[in-house]
């Protein structure tokens, strides 16, 4: 390939890249040279000055050459050879740049250091006039506090400024002039200072002229802009204008942005006129003269207080400038303020100015739009076009907020009278816009402003006035070309009409016609690729000075502060230079625009005015892709043949050597080809300054760096058609009035979409485009490659533009485009043609169409070829090979995955396009109506049976059977209906069956089965082979385009389980269900989700189509307007086990379910505290009723016996007659007021039924029987305080029969009773009064609670019975233990699964302690204590946790207890219940652990310690009987289950020892008030047991007579540590570790061995249980005394807590005198 030869240049030199040339412009000196002393060195980047340059070489060097007059040893004339600046050495210097006479150099920490003329601080070192050495430059922000330096990534120099972008993307200025752009009238500026003026923006890139400065914006998005703005953010003026004409009010919306524009005096001085172009004799150029000018501003409208009634006029006073090039203007001067006399109007109610100044301005409006061009002395402002957008059409027709419309409308009512106002109020303004916008179409501003000069050159005005003439509608007084406003669209006016009457009917059935939807043509923000990809969406912003055009404001003026050219803000500008007096600016579609000063030609164009930007006269097909410019010249660099870049060259031509200083006055009239610069070899990057030009070029080693620009060139190629095709095509289609009727609706949206994405692939191309124009200008590391690092957003985008073609075809889409098409080309399809790169002018619109939308497409296979191509450059084992070629075959697979979907698209459209035929041969009806259902955009035809190859078996005779598969069904076509199933949830496979033929398919759907025949052997395998890929296809979804790759494997059938969705419509129970989860064989197995039309939903586990396993089912109840919640488990579509059901009624259920019943052990909550009826059941269910034993807890029930009275008393009154009594009415019983009452008993149908306990809050306790929810039968009632009735009951708390009355005295009454209690008793018996000697016989017959209650084994029955059924066991102790351990596997496993996303079970100790448990311990053999110990340690492991069947079943009980216990259950009465039924739960518990360790011995055995103890005194203090040790169910079960169970236990235990605790605690704070020694004494310790001497924080004191609490200490912390532990057996062996600590302090005194007798040692135990101030001691030692094992009872620990009850005993009965 030519391209990839080496040149001669090439050939010379060693270098491989960066080689630099120098050439001085165009003619004799334009030869390129390499510099004198360079060498080898590979060269990064350079920078041009007026007479020098800057080099940055590989390893961070910066090289200078030319004339370098700032310094001492330099003389000004002397041309200087290459220099290294030292000061910069070991810095990693990245980016150089090079102003007129100074330079600056970024460091890679972002720091900036400047050197070379300074006389307007453009070094920003103050003091100095010339800067000889690189000097550092502090850049701080301070806003920040403290201010923070800021780190630079670019430098751009003039000639008296520099300015530094930031990592941030924020501006920084320092220098002199206006074109600085700061707020600051201070000149010079030393300390560098932020462009307030573009903050907030994103600047990408800046550039500097000699007085005038550039930077590329990026374009803030929609949502970015500022919202209902009335008034321009930069000069405040209002952004909408009115004029009154006749019975219309014209409001345009063409304001012109001054923007801080400098005015001159009114004296006119005229510039000097430039030498004449010359270029050949017989063409030259029109003079460019310079203007200065003046300006008249308008008043601002909106004033409401007051309203100018003459022109303000401001002028900034702007002192006359040197005219020789390169000379430095003075300072502006401040502004003047304003003159001119104000005239003041009375406040108004209205916000609206005075009708009178509005009609003044007004006309002054329609003067000035009337103006001619003999206007000389006032202007306006030169107004700046904005052109259309060329990526959104059609475009809104007005930007301005709707407040702003609003008020201009309304104040226009007043001026033209009531008709607009009633206009206004009968219409929207968003309706007037709509009425008097013609067919939506690109809008651009409307200029009404004079010309930018004084006094305009005669020709130039006789120029515009003709302009104007040809163009009657679009006149204007701008500079600016009209034609090219022509051109781009529409002046932006709106005209409101008096009456609605005069609206047009033309007008106003358009606005009825029906229209194409607006489609954006530029990609939205925020998409994958902007966060990689540069943007295009670009303003360039220009300030400074302007009286060369250099701005590009369409005039001459400065401007003070940056101001958007508004032109170029929808080219998508991506490179801006800056020459000494012209700017130059790249797209991404390869064009440059240029204006400024023109005198040699610089701007590659002879047009004129040259002060708005104009495209270069580039030649035809040239693509441009980097730019530079100097003095009086520009450089273009091109692609070339063969991929190898051109340089084109504009400006003046050198006619003699660089040394003499004549110029010359010829120029380029255009770009002219630089054939010299051909021979450098691959050129990356351009630059100029001065009149010198420099090209960095690179070797093309191996083919690489020609591989490289083969890829950018055809990149950029791509994106120019790609943009033609937009511009041409795509726009004028979408711009018909009647596109979208004559589409219909489907294929209008088609369109839009692929208008959209053929946008959004465009932009995608042009950013690609500039990010290897990047990379072509740096290091070239094949890694750093877009295509490399983000290949899926490149083959992303090309796939979805491939669907939505392929989308369009098939619905006919371009068929149906074709007429329109031909309108518009007025049916010359030459364009349609070109564009198509068909020659063929025979083939019709409809093909050239579908050929030119295909184009794109077959730009992978470019993408693969040229990817291959960079690969051979590497070796094969490299990573950059391979990742090289993986690329490339990704990009090749696409392609012909995406050539195979269009053939599919075209396949399909035939079809359709034949298929009334088809369809009319199988079915007599429905034809059109079948045709619409099935014809869907995305749906693709595989393959179809009107060949009779397959048919349905056993079809009858006379029938019809008509098979065709899509890509995403397969649908059965009958006689008169038709049946549609979803390749999703459809499964085939060969059948074989005798009865059947050997060529039958079975065909599984969600609700059907049938079997297929086909004609033959090869059509089954073509079927089967067809369907499964389609199957295969449908549910990956997005299908793997590498798997039909070559050495892929395809797969031979689809998952027989898979995720679909499906909506049901057969089966009763799921019809218009849609299901979406797991699927197996047509059915839901696995996880899913199922919904009902009524709002019924199912979550959770399926097997075999029914909900099986844990799910979540809610259902909404239309009447509470509330949903019916269940989560739990279900077997065989049933909610079968444990779940939680939440009632709409507010109602919670949670507990065991069977056949959707509440079946088992469960808790039911009713209603909330603040609700009517809040109650709380937990017990036994049956067939969704209340069974067997249960606690129903009623917070607000209050029978009338619970009035609690003022004062507890009892009274009676006898009948006094001679006979006994027959009846004794008593009244004002206790009135113990429940407030809310709990039941503890049997259940029978949802009543009460059975024994039980009924306890309420003020202290009522029953038990007896209950029948049909009453109290009836026998029965024990107990008021607060203590009065007791024993007897017949016959409904709740009615007294109905024989019993006996006790009273809290000991008298009692015996007889027959009637009555409420409470509220009157009927007593008809007789009164007994004890006396003294009968004491102890009363006594023994007092009350003894608990015999009428229920069993504690008969408690909670149906919880133990869930446990024994996880284990697999039908009955208590019937089962089979290893099946046991393995459903506690299978539980546990399927437990972590539904938990996992629990936090309660995260945490890594958790998982761990799961994971131990999923281990069998293995127990053979008798019980040694080890057996023992791993018996112990994995009940501890089990109960914590409750997904183990053992920790489910404690953490029930410790629910129920809590609930029986706890609130109105606290209850002293109910303390034995409670503790008999702890002692049930360790039996019960017992028998389950005895079942899965068999060689468990039963409770009372012996193990033997011998051989046991592994860790030393640790089992002897747990053991301390060393010769065996009693297994219990106490002992080894209770340390588990009581410290859960504790605190309602103590509670009980403290109430029931309140009265005797009271005793106590008075007694021990009285003794405790007496000193040390006068306790021990009043004591009766013998005083050898007195200490003399104690140990105090460290040091030895003797014990006085007045110490206090320092005797015995360490065993008084001893004893306090009982009430911190919870079992017997911890609080006994602190019991036993006190009475050690006693005897230990007791051996330390007496100094001799010492035997213990219980004389000695009681008074001083004594001593320290009352030092120890233990609270509650009752308590602990009655739960000690019930809850201890019965093996110790009799032992040494025994004995010592026979000694501290009697100590406990002791104090209550101490006299303290």
């Amino acid at each position: 390939m030519a391209g990839q030869d080496s040149s001669p240049k090439e050939e010379e030199s060693p270098q491989e890249r960066g080689i630099l040339q120098v050439w001085m412009g165009y003619g004799i000196s334009g030869i390129p040279e390499q510099l004198p002393g360079l060498g080898g060195k590979v060269v990064l980047q350079a920078a041009l000055g007026t007479e020098h340059g800057v080099l940055l070489t590989e390893g961070g060097d910066v090289y200078s050459f030319g004339r370098f007059p700032w310094r001492p040893d330099c003389e000004a004339s002397q041309w200087a050879v290459l220099t290294l600046e030292q000061a910069l050495a070991g810095l990693q210097v990245v980016s150089v740049a090079a102003g007129s006479h100074h330079s600056g150099a970024v460091t890679e920490d972002g720091a900036v250091y400047m050197w070379g003329e300074n006389s307007s601080c453009q070094c920003a070192v103050q003091g100095q006039s010339q800067v000889p050495t690189p000097t550092l430059v502090t850049i701080s922000d301070p806003e920040t506090s403290p201010p923070e330096l800021t780190r630079t990534v670019q430098l751009a120099c003039g000639e008296q400024h520099t300015l530094a972008l930031s990592s941030r993307r924020e501006v920084w200025a320092w220098g002199s002039g206006c074109q600085l752009g700061l707020v600051t009238t201070t000149f010079p500026v030393a300390k560098p200072q932020k462009l307030e003026h573009l903050a907030g923006r994103v600047v990408m890139q800046i550039a500097c002229g000699a007085h005038h400065s550039l930077a590329l914006v990026q374009r803030p998005w929609p949502h970015e802009k500022r919202q209902n703005s009335e008034k321009c953010h930069h000069c405040h003026q209002l952004l909408l204008t009115m004029m009154d004409k006749e019975d219309h009010v014209i409001i345009s919306d063409s304001h012109y942005c001054p923007l801080g524009m400098v005015l001159s005096d009114s004296e006119h001085k005229h510039s000097s006129p430039n030498p004449n172009l010359q270029g050949s004799p017989s063409e030259s150029l029109p003079h460019n003269h310079v203007m200065e000018a003046r300006s008249t501003e308008l008043p601002h409208l909106g004033q409401p207080e007051h309203f100018p009634n003459t022109a303000d006029n401001t002028e900034l006073a702007q002192r006359p400038g040197k005219a020789e090039e390169g000379d430095s203007p003075d300072s502006p001067s401040s502004p003047l303020e304003p003159s001119g006399a104000v005239n003041k109007v009375r406040p108004r109610s209205s916000q609206y100015p005075d009708e009178e100044a509005v009609k003044e301005y007004l006309r002054k409006l329609s003067d000035i739009s009337q103006l001619d061009s003999s206007l000389k002395s006032a202007h306006l402002v030169c107004p700046q076009p904005l052109p259309a957008s060329e990526d959104t059409y059609p475009a809104s027709p007005s930007s301005a907020a709707p407040s702003t419309f609003n008020t201009l409308v309304v104040s226009c009512a007043s001026v033209v009278g009531e008709r607009v106002a009633a206009t206004y109020e009968a219409l929207s303004l968003r309706k007037v816009v709509n009425y008097y916008y013609p067919s939506p179409s690109t809008v651009v501003t409307c200029t009404s402003s004079p010309a930018s000069g004084g006094m305009h050159h005669k020709e130039t005005r006789e120029e515009l006035m003709r302009m104007e003439e040809s163009m009657p509608d679009k006149k204007s007084f701008s500079l600016q070309d009209i034609r090219e406003q022509g051109s781009e669209g529409m002046c932006r006016r709106l005209s409101l009409p008096g009456l609605l009457s005069q609206v047009s009917p033309r007008l106003l059935r358009k606005a009825r016609r029906a229209r194409i939807s607006s489609v954006s043509l530029t990609p939205t923000p925020g998409g994958e690729a902007d966060a990689y990809l540069p943007s295009l969406q670009t303003e360039l912003w220009s300030w400074g000075r302007g009286k060369e055009g250099q701005l590009g404001h369409g005039d001459v003026l400065p401007r003070l502060q940056p101001l958007c050219i508004k032109s170029l803000s929808s080219k998508e500008v991506v490179q801006v230079a800056a020459g000494a007096y012209h700017s130059l600016a790249l797209t991404a579609r390869s064009q440059v625009y240029s204006w400024g000063r023109n005198t040699y030609g610089q701007l590659g164009h002879a047009e004129s005015p040259t002060v708005m930007p104009r495209l270069a006269k580039i030649p035809e097909g040239v693509r441009v892709w980097d730019v530079a410019a100097g003095q009086e010249h520009s450089l273009f660099l091109a692609d070339g043949e063969f991929f190898q870049p051109n340089v084109y060259y504009s400006g003046q031509q050198v006619l003699q050597e660089a040394g003499n200083t004549d110029r010359g006055h010829t120029y380029t009239q255009q770009p002219v080809l630089h054939s010299v610069c051909s021979k450098l070899g691959y050129i990356n990057s351009l630059f100029a300054g001065g009149r010198m030009c420099l090209a960095l070029a690179d070797r093309n080693i191996m083919g690489y760096i020609a591989s490289l620009h083969e890829l950018a060139s055809s990149e950029r190629r791509f994106h120019c058609k790609l943009s033609d095709v937009k511009n041409q095509i795509l726009k004028p289609l979408l711009g018909l009035d009647n596109l979208a009727s004559t589409l219909g609706p489907t294929s209008s949206q088609l369109l839009q979409d692929t208008a959209s994405k053929f946008s959004k692939l465009c932009y995608l191309i042009g950013q690609h485009c500039v990010t290897l124009n990047m990379f072509l200008h740096s290091s070239k590391d094949v890694k750093t490659l877009a295509m490399m690092e983000h290949s899926n957003i490149f083959l992303d985008t090309f796939k979805e533009y491939s669907s939505s073609v392929g989308n369009f075809v098939v619905v006919g889409g371009f068929q149906a485009l074709a007429k329109p098409t031909v309108e518009i080309f007025n049916r010359n399809l030459h364009t349609l043609q070109q564009l198509s790169e068909l020659t063929d002018e025979s083939v019709p619109a409809a093909d050239l169409l579908h050929t030119l939308f295909y184009i794109p497409i077959r730009h992978l296979h470019d993408y693969a070829r040229v990817l291959l191509k960079l690969a051979t450059c590497f070796e094969v084992v490299s990573k950059e090979y391979h990742k090289l070629q993986e690329v490339s075959c990704r990009c090749e697979a696409l392609g012909l995955y995406l050539k195979k979907k269009q053939k599919e698209a075209e396949y399909t459209y035939n079809f359709w396009k034949t298929f009334p035929g088809k369809m009319t041969a199988f079915l007599t009806r429905h034809v059109s109506s079948v045709s619409d259902s099935l014809r869907k955009p995305e749906r693709r035809l595989i393959c179809e049976s009107s060949n009779r190859g397959l048919t349905l078996q056993h079809a009858g005779r006379f029938s019809i059977n008509w098979f065709i598969l899509f890509n995403d069904a397969l649908v059965h076509a009958q006689f008169s209906t038709h049946h549609i199933f979803p390749l999703v949830t459809l499964w085939v496979e060969p059948h074989f069956d005798e009865n059947s033929s050997p060529n039958a398919l079975k065909i599984t759907t969600a609700e059907d089965q049938f079997i297929l025949t086909a004609a033959s052997p090869q059509e089954k395998t073509k079927w089967l082979r067809a369907i499964n890929q389609a199957v295969d296809q449908a549910l990956s979804g997005a299908p793997d385009i590498l798997a039909s790759g070559p050495g892929s494997v395809t797969r031979a059938e689809p998952p027989i389980s898979r995720t679909a969705t499906y909506t049901f419509y057969k089966e009763p129970r799921l019809k218009e269900a849609t299901y979406e989860g797991r699927w197996l064989a047509g059915k839901p197995h696995g996880k899913g989700m199922l919904r009902w039309p009524d709002g019924r939903t199912y979550s959770g586990d399926f097997k075999n189509g029914l909900e099986d396993g844990y799910g979540e089912y809610i259902i909404p109840s239309k009447a509470l307007k509330k949903n019916d919640h269940y989560q739990g488990h279900w077997k065989e579509g049933k909610m079968h086990g444990h779940g939680i059901y939440k009632y709409a009624t507010g109602e919670v259920y949670e507990g065991c379910f069977q056949d959707n019943m509440r079946h088992g052990h469960g808790l039911l909550r009713s209603g909330k505290l603040t609700s009517s009826c809040p109650s709380m059941f937990i017990g036994q269910w049956a067939q969704d009723k209340k069974m067997g034993y249960g606690v129903f807890d009623d917070i607000t029930r209050t029978p009338a016996i619970t009035r609690p009275p003022p004062a507890r008393r009892v009274g009676w009154s006898w009948p006094w007659t001679s006979q006994a009594p027959s009846s004794v009415q008593l009244r004002d019983q206790p009135e113990g007021g429940t407030g809310g009452e709990k039941y503890m008993g049997m259940w029978l149908d949802d009543v009460r039924h059975g024994n039980g306990v009924v306890v309420t809050q003020f202290g009522l306790y029953y038990e007896g029987a209950f029948s049909n929810n009453k109290m009836v039968g026998y029965g024990i009632l107990l008021s607060e305080d203590d009065t007791s009735f024993e007897g017949e009951f016959s409904d709740d708390w009615i007294l109905n029969g024989k019993g006996i009355l006790t009273m809290l005295n000991g008298d009692y009454f015996e007889g027959t009773f009637s009555g409420e209690w409470g509220a009157g008793i009927k007593v008809a018996g007789t009164y007994f009064k004890p006396n003294l000697y009968e004491c102890d016989r009363e006594k023994a017959r007092m009350l003894k609670l608990g015999k009428l209650a229920v069993h504690p084994d008969e408690k909670w029955k149906a919880v133990f019975d869930e446990c024994w059924s996880q284990l697999g066991c039908e009955s208590p102790g019937q089962g089979d233990v290893p099946r046991a351990w393995d459903n506690i596997a299978v539980c546990l496993t399927t437990s972590r699964r539904q938990h996992k996303d629990s936090p309660d079970f995260r945490s890594r100790s958790h998982a761990q302690t799961l994971e131990s448990l999923e281990i069998i311990p293995q127990i053979d053999g008798p019980i040694t204590l080890d057996k023992y110990e791993t018996i112990r340690k994995y009940l501890i492991k089990a109960c914590d946790t409750p997904l183990h069947p053992l920790g489910n079943l404690l953490e029930t009980l410790v629910a129920v207890y809590r609930m029986t216990y706890v609130g109105v259950g606290a209850n002293r009465r109910l303390l034995q219940q409670a503790v008999n039924e702890i002692k049930s739960y360790l039996t019960r518990i017992f028998q389950l652990v005895r079942f899965l360790f068999p060689d468990l011995p039963d409770g009372g055995s012996l193990i033997p310690v011998a051989h046991s103890r592994k860790e030393g005194g640790s089992a002897e203090r747990d053991f301390p009987d060393h010769g065996s040790k009693v297994i219990t169910s106490c002992g080894l079960l209770l340390p588990v289950l009581l410290p859960r169970l504790y605190p309602p236990l103590f509670t009980l235990y403290a109430l029931d020892n309140e009265r005797e605790e009271d005793i106590y605690w008075e007694c021990v704070l009285r003794l405790n008030k007496q000193p040390d020694l006068s306790l021990l004494g009043f004591l009766g310790v013998q005083q050898k047991f007195w200490p003399v001497f104690v140990s105090i924080q460290g040091e030895k004191k003797k014990v006085q007579s007045f110490t206090k609490e320092v005797c015995y200490d360490s065993a008084i912390e001893n004893l306090q540590q009982i009430s911190t532990t919870f079992t017997p057996a911890d609080k006994l062996n602190v019991i036993q570790q006190t009475f050690e600590e006693i005897t230990q302090e007791v051996l330390t005194m007496l100094q001799e061995d010492f035997l213990w007798s219980m004389d000695d040692l009681f008074p001083v135990f004594l001593y320290v249980v009352l030092r120890a101030r233990i609270r509650n001691l009752g308590s602990e030692v009655h739960l000690i005394e019930d809850l201890m094992d019965p093996s110790v009872q009799h032992g040494e620990q025994g004995i010592m807590f026979t000694t501290l009850k009697a100590c406990y005993y002791q104090i209550q009965h101490e006299k303290l005198t």
